[in-house]
């Protein structure tokens, strides 16, 4: 589970393998001003104020490892659309 606080930061528990706790450790420093969160079977992503997108959890279902390749092009996303496993930006 993952909630936007309101100073726009986030916490998140559970599963560490699924975007729990664990996995926010290495992006938590990203996660402010979050205006979304979207989830699939095993990750997160978040969309912060300026537009910008940060994932993280499962690797396999949309997690950090696999948003690298398309980082450069999620910029001014206005919404985030997920699957069981993938998510989809709207620009």
């Amino acid at each position: 589970f993952a909630a936007i606080l309101a100073d726009g930061s986030v916490v998140a528990w559970g599963n560490p393998y699924m975007g729990g706790e664990c996995f926010i450790s290495g992006v938590k420093d990203q996660l402010k001003n979050v205006l979304q969160i979207q989830a699939t079977d095993g990750a997160f992503a978040a969309i912060l104020a300026d537009g910008s997108v940060v994932a993280w959890g499962n690797p396999y279902m949309g997690g950090e490892c696999f948003i690298s390749g398309v980082k450069d092009q999620l910029k001014n996303v206005l919404q985030i659309q997920a699957t069981d496993g993938a998510f989809a930006a709207i620009l």
